[in-house]
């Protein structure tokens, strides 16, 4: 292997080298330069990180609360004095903009670790007592051993750190494997871990193709527990592995947001909110608003604010810093993106804004332009399947309960937003919309305290927040015989009346 490629990943505190040779480049989907060059890990690899987790979880499992978050915030603090280079990684690596690394992806990846740091420290059970008169019941909140992770290529170091932080927060040790596309982030941040006093093994990343290193560390018997983020059809098959072994998994999958607009709400608020939601990390992210439903006559009036402000979104270099959006990670993304709009526009709908690949200097990334359609049929591939790009659709509604029944009319239910100056419709929006969060009058918003997942094929479990943690742990009851008595009562059910 060559001198200056990156390492196949970090297994117990050291960088390892592929075992085959293999490796891939990292390009810049700006202009389809390679950023980087990264070893390939196989199952062999795998098989080695997993044995390393395993060695450290029981230390480290037994390691004080207080002890884990002290490691957290040093990991917190490592994080932020490299603030600048991870975000220029994270930039280059994705072609997300460098402002949106800068502002959003790294902050709030050191404010997810600030926020573990302290909820290491704060597991909770149910209270401790006597239900019967002759026994106290305790519960304990137990790590539940080695976690395999796998991170998509949308929000290389934030995912990475969503499956982290509450994994090593609760005592379980993991193994990592980032999208093989997007790498860079996560091996500095093993780098960071060892440095911030992480025990050897008990955080391991191997970067590795998915149907290679990825089915490996789903399958491994020595995996307790899975974690997954990506596509639902993916996200299928990382279940069939695991059931094969009864493995506990933690999914979130795939999303179709709606942006329900009523006729009451903010003209102004909703445009913004519309093109801004759409067009974060270019789409390609799974709470992204994509179907923008508009009662009555407020319709018209939406599409064309939506297409007027699309109209001055500034495509080009991710590092400039008047760039709006940047390309979308491969050229392949952006071709299946395209092939969406174009199959669309086969099919009648009609293309207000956008709907092409941009040619001149553009043309040499994985640009496609904002677009807007309209005229596309409910039940549409267009409107019912992730495109996961920036392409937003709009379609009208009547009555408040058809917009409700449009909003929860497909197979995904990770987020949703809803716009009205009327706090009784918005309240019976947020209570009807089956989704795992719903957004009142803003879409995109996250915080390191409230739970981010979904329900129906968006998946199941929840990351950040206290209730991620209970995903990466077990709760153990323990029963205390209070009497001292060496007959008990209910062995009268074996004995009979034997005296």
């Amino acid at each position: 292997m060559a001198r200056d490629t990156l390492p196949a990943g970090f297994v117990a505190g050291r960088p390892v080298d592929s075992r085959s040779g293999d490796s891939l480049d990292v390009v810049d989907p700006w202009d389809g330069t390679t950023v980087a060059t990264v070893g390939v890990a196989g199952a062999g690899e795998v098989d080695d990180a997993v044995a390393a987790a395993t060695a450290a979880f029981p230390a480290w499992a037994a390691t004080p609360p207080a002890e884990r978050g002290a490691a957290l915030l040093a990991l917190a603090e490592r994080v932020g004095q490299r603030a600048a280079e991870y975000a220029e990684a994270e930039s280059r690596q994705t072609g997300k903009t460098l402002r949106l690394a800068t502002e959003f992806d790294v902050p709030g990846s050191i404010d997810n670790a600030v926020f573990f740091a302290g909820a290491a420290r704060m597991l909770e059970g149910l209270a401790s007592g006597e239900y019967d008169a002759t026994h106290t019941s305790l519960i304990r909140r137990e790590p539940v051993g080695v976690v395999g992770s796998i991170a998509p290529w949308n929000y290389p170091l934030q995912m990475a750190m969503w499956k982290v932080l509450p994994a090593v927060a609760a005592g379980n040790t993991i193994v990592l494997k980032p999208a093989e596309i997007t790498p860079l982030t996560t091996l500095m941040l093993a780098e960071d871990a060892r440095a911030a006093g992480f025990p050897d093994g008990v955080i391991n990343v191997v970067v590795g193709r998915g149907p290679v290193a990825g089915e490996a560390l789903i399958g491994h018997p020595g995996v307790g527990m899975v974690s997954f983020t990506g596509s639902t059809p993916v996200g299928r098959r990382v279940m069939e592995i695991a059931a094969g072994r009864a493995a506990r998994v933690h999914l979130e999958l795939g999303g179709k947001a709606p942006f329900l607009v009523y006729d009451d709400a903010d003209l102004e608020a909703v445009v913004h909110g519309a093109v801004a939601g759409a067009l974060i990390n270019t789409g390609q992210d799974c709470t992204a608003a994509t179907r923008v439903y508009v009662q009555g006559d407020l319709y018209g009036p939406v599409v064309q604010g939506i297409a007027d402000l699309l109209s001055t979104i500034r495509m080009g270099d991710p590092r400039d810093p008047d760039t709006d959006l940047g390309p979308l990670v491969t050229t392949a993304q952006r071709d299946r993106v395209a092939a969406f709009v174009d199959r669309a526009r086969g099919a009648g709908a009609r293309i207000v804004a956008g709907g092409e690949i941009p040619g001149g200097d553009l043309a040499k990334g994985a640009f496609y332009a904002p677009t807007l359609v309209t005229g596309a049929g409910q039940d549409s591939e267009i409107v019912q399947e992730e495109v996961f790009g920036p392409v937003l659709t709009v379609l009208p509604f009547s009555s408040d309960a058809e917009g409700v029944a449009l909003a929860n009319d497909t197979r995904y239910g990770l987020a949703a937003s809803v716009w009205t100056r009327d706090v009784f419709r918005a309240m019976a929006a947020q209570r009807e919309i089956r989704s795992g969060c719903v957004w009142v009058n803003d879409h995109i918003p996250i915080v390191s305290e409230m739970p981010h997942g979904g329900m129906k094929q968006s998946g199941f479990g929840k990351d950040m927040s206290r209730y991620s943690l209970e995903e990466y742990t077990v709760a153990k009851h323990v029963s205390w015989d209070i009497t001292g008595e060496p007959r008990k009562a209910w062995h009268r059910t074996i004995f009979a009346d034997r005296g």
